[in-house]
């Protein structure tokens, strides 16, 4: 390891920002598990 990748701080991608609303996005991450499972059942897939 190079002694700038040591000190290097983190860069960032473009990706999602790391201090967002984590909230919001644990409520809609369940919601759509449970629209999934309601949509499977109703299927009769499982």
């Amino acid at each position: 390891m190079t002694a700038h990748s040591a000190t290097a701080t983190h860069v960032r991608t473009g990706g999602p920002k790391g201090d967002g609303p984590k909230l919001v996005e644990h409520v809609m991450g369940w919601t759509l598990v449970v629209v999934v499972a309601m949509l499977v059942t109703q299927l009769g897939l499982l």
